[in-house]
């Protein structure tokens, strides 16, 4: 059995924290691979279960943006092999269930285990004084190494920064494709995007590629407005009142064709001030997640025909839009290096959320190693 150090969530509340302690690991078994991680980053789904917002089965290690190398791989893996470097999506693709097979694979029945974090098999490879610890969405890329399964890995080129490429299995794909997927953004539209964080900002990247007139940015941090700017938005309010005051100027009273709700905790006003955004035969793609209700008279949604679309992923498939987005990157249609605010090492991964919290970060990483 191999060990591995890792940041566990033992207690979830506003006031537990990540523990960094020497755990152990199993070998993989068939169907998967051991990863040595390279870097990963620091979404804020996983500060969900750490204050006790969103459920999850613990003990648990954190982290599900992560790229690696391949150490070693189990019986009847295809998909990768030892030494490629590879992106882990916290979606896997497991190719043939329901959703896959019709071209769904953001909604891929392998991803049942995401808030358990155990492999598809149902057991654990994660292990301490003899308790199963879970992975975050059956990663846990907040360890030096984890055992994983080969649906969860999409190889990508070792040139490419592993800062970088972690981004891509999480925020830059959720964001981007919840612009031109799951909203489906066209040429000459408005779209107004809440909440400016590593989701939000790709969201506004995604609106900039597809062609929107203008993208609006919403946020109250000052920092993260001027970081919306830079990656494409066209208008950045603090006030979503002052906001749907300039969308009123911006298209002469018709409002916008999209609302983008990517905020770090969703709530019932979001969605509320976001209907209020878009005109007749707008869509409101809730991307944020939360305890929230939608809470919009039936009136607003019949008589201007509006709808309403949650998205996970941005409606992406992982091993078709990851190496997409990395060509986008290549050929300088996409941001990627100003994402990156601070690196942290993993037993600074509190002091990275605290900075997150604070509003200083679009996206805090790990640093694990040299690949």
């Amino acid at each position: 059995m191999l060990t591995t150090k890792a940041a566990v969530l033992r207690e979830a509340g506003p006031d537990r924290w990540w523990r960094v302690e020497e755990i152990e690991l199993d070998e993989p078994k068939a169907g998967e691979v051991l990863v040595r991680f390279l870097a990963a980053g620091m979404c804020h789904s996983d500060d969900h279960i750490r204050s006790g917002d969103s459920p999850g089965r613990l003990p648990l290690v954190g982290g599900h943006e992560g790229a690696g190398v391949v150490e070693a791989v189990g019986a009847g893996v295809t998909r990768v092999g030892v030494g490629d470097h590879v992106i882990c999506s916290f979606i896997p693709v497991c190719g043939t269930c329901r959703y896959c097979s019709t071209g769904r694979q953001n909604l891929c029945d392998a991803g049942a285990n995401a808030m358990t974090g155990c492999l598809p098999d149902g057991t654990f490879r994660f292990h301490s004084g003899g308790e199963d610890l879970g992975g975050m969405c059956v990663l846990g890329t907040f360890s030096e190494r984890a055992v994983l399964s080969e649906t969860s890995c999409v190889p990508y080129e070792p040139d490419l920064p592993p800062e970088l490429a972690a981004l891509v299995g999480c925020g830059v794909t959720t964001g981007w494709g919840s612009a031109v997927y799951a909203a489906g953004v066209r040429a000459g539209q408005t779209v107004v995007i809440f909440g400016i964080g590593g989701v939000g900002i790709n969201a506004v990247q995604g609106a900039r590629y597809a062609g929107a007139k203008h993208v609006i940015a919403i946020d109250p941090v000052p920092f993260k407005l001027e970081m919306a700017k830079k990656f494409g938005a066209t208008h950045a309010l603090s006030d979503p009142a002052q906001a749907r005051e300039l969308v009123v100027e911006l298209t002469r009273g018709q409002l916008a064709e999209h609302a983008i709700l990517t905020v770090g905790v969703m709530n019932t006003e979001v969605v509320r001030q976001g209907a209020e955004m878009v005109g007749k035969d707008g869509q409101v793609t809730v991307t944020g997640v939360g305890d929230y209700e939608l809470g919009v008279p039936g009136g607003l949604m019949t008589l201007y025909q509006r709808r309403f679309h949650g998205a996970l992923f941005g409606n992406a498939n992982p091993l078709h839009d990851i190496p997409r987005l990395l060509g986008l990157y290549r050929s300088g249609d996409l941001r990627l290096d100003e994402l990156v605010t601070h690196r942290y090492r993993l037993d600074e991964v509190n002091d990275g959320y605290r900075d997150m919290l604070a509003g200083k970060n679009i996206r805090g990483v790990i640093i694990h190693g040299e690949s």
